[in-house]
């Protein structure tokens, strides 16, 4: 399949695509925000972690990574799909895509975080935020009261917890 538009303007409309306050971004924030949690989006944690995480919860010690399921190669995805020119060069885009991530997320649980991935195609349907809502939720205050045990824990096993 050829390209509808010449080299200047695919390059000037790929630009235009946003890396940070995204609407799945932002849909997430609102859930976020709707529980009652507070959170940081460009503090100095943000930009001082690995892979800059979208959304910083401190006080939970807890991150949030929004993935756009085309740029990240969610396999499997309705919304992934390879494009059909220059396969060659996505294929090894989405490589190193996935491989970053999985090296910022390794990075980010070894300093002990609560590493919260959540896809688009998780936010996109309005009948799925709630669900999403309440899983955000779940899994937040799982990892609290599992550190809440590990600190009350008298053997003291090492986990890192805030």
């Amino acid at each position: 399949m050829v390209d509808i538009w010449t080299p200047e303007k695919r390059s000037w409309v790929m630009s235009r695509i946003r890396g940070k306050n995204t609407k799945p971004e932002m849909t997430v924030r609102s859930l976020l925000h709707g529980l009652g949690y507070r959170f940081t989006v460009n503090g100095p944690k943000n930009r001082a972690l690995p892979g800059k995480p979208d959304i910083v919860l401190p006080k939970h010690n807890a991150l949030v990574l929004v993935h756009g399921c085309f740029w990240h190669g969610h396999e499997g995805c309705k919304h992934f799909r390879l494009p059909k020119s220059r396969v060659a060069w996505w294929r090894e885009k989405f490589r190193t895509n996935r491989e970053r991530d999985a090296r910022n997320l390794a990075a980010l649980e070894a300093l002990g975080w609560n590493v919260l991935v959540v896809w688009e195609c998780r936010v996109r349907p309005i009948a799925l935020r709630e669900t999403l809502a309440a899983e955000l939720a779940a899994r937040i205050s799982a990892r609290e009261e599992e550190c809440a045990m590990v600190a009350e824990d008298p053997v003291g096993y090492d986990v890192s917890c805030p």
